[in-house]
């Protein structure tokens, strides 16, 4: 098969109720593009029907369908670098199951990459999602652009596009655990947001819970800036300082009056150990978060394991 000029990479974990829906909105809308395409399916060790419902449609459509099946449930992020390790478009594009991002929105950013632009992020307009999740994206976003300096409105958005040599770039970056969005605006050199339609999802729930949203933003931020190691250095110089001071200060009082009362009393010995066992604790988990991703990275592990994948041969 020749190289298409769009891969569209999706993975699927537990999908089986919105996939019909899928396939009958996604094809018709790469088909009025005009362009030539594959679609690239990866199943991320789903426990349902999805891998069966996947087989079905690489039957219907073998000469535009590829599925990449995974023998065990790997994470979002890896089953995309599968994705990307495998599919043979110049243009690549990303795009949830779920159907919150509607298939017809892939037009939009194509045509900024037709304008020269070789990275494309979106961003949802009319969000459907529970406030909770809006108002932490929202203050995450903020908190990662100034540790990390990338700058993504909207980083929970899968809608995106690649120029093949970004993806290149991802896929020879052999980090065990990456933020893809994050890194593709390091290598990208003229890189764009527009913004896109958001629906509510499908069927089903969203397989990303309060503390894998969390964990995710640790990976984030641990893995793209050792700003919070220096932070924590300067709290512990302040800490310090602060402690130095007010012990100084509570000898001076006491040398003078004699007593242990007023103010000082919130200075009592046992709440400031509490105190400064409280920074530590927090300093050894964060250090653990950096020794963890090297731990992780010198194992030199497979990041994945592909079961099969169905794709039509020449």
């Amino acid at each position: 098969m020749g190289a298409p000029g769009i891969s569209v990479v999706i993975p699927v974990y537990n999908e089986e109720a919105v996939l019909p829906a899928l396939f009958a909105r996604l094809y018709p809308a790469l088909d009025a593009l005009g362009k030539t395409y594959e679609i690239v399916f990866v199943n991320d060790g789903s426990r349902d029907k999805s891998a069966a419902l996947l087989r079905e449609q690489f039957q219907k459509r073998p000469e535009v369908t590829r599925v990449i099946l995974f023998n065990g449930n790997f994470g979002q992020h890896m089953a995309i670098i599968a994705g990307f390790e495998h599919c043979r478009g110049e243009r690549v594009v990303t795009i949830d199951a779920d159907l919150q991002n509607p298939p017809e929105e892939i037009g939009k950013l194509l045509a900024q990459m037709d304008a020269g632009h070789d990275y494309v992020g979106s961003i949802r307009a009319r969000r459907q999602d529970a406030a909770w999740r809006r108002w932490a994206s929202s203050a995450m976003n903020r908190l990662r652009e100034r540790l990390t300096h990338i700058r993504m409105t909207d980083q929970g958005c899968m809608l995106r596009a690649y120029d093949r040599a970004i993806v290149d770039a991802i896929r020879s970056s052999r980090e065990v655990s990456t933020f893809i969005p994050a890194l593709a605006y390091s290598f990208a050199s003229n890189p764009t947001e527009i913004e896109v339609e958001h629906e509510e999802r499908y069927a089903g729930e969203s397989k990303y819970s309060l503390y894998k949203l969390i964990r995710l933003n640790f990976d984030l931020v641990t893995g793209f800036s050792v700003v919070p190691l220096q932070l924590f250095s300067l709290f512990g110089i302040l800490v310090a300082l602060l402690s130095v001071g007010v012990y100084v200060a509570v000898i001076v009082q006491r040398l003078f009056s004699g007593t242990y009362d007023g103010i000082w009393v919130i200075w009592d010995r046992d709440i400031l150990e509490f105190f400064l066992i409280g920074v530590q604790l927090f300093g050894m988990g964060l250090i653990g978060e950096y020794v963890g991703r090297i731990y992780q990275q010198v194992r030199e592990r497979p990041r994945y394991l592909v079961e099969a994948i169905l794709e039509k041969r020449d």
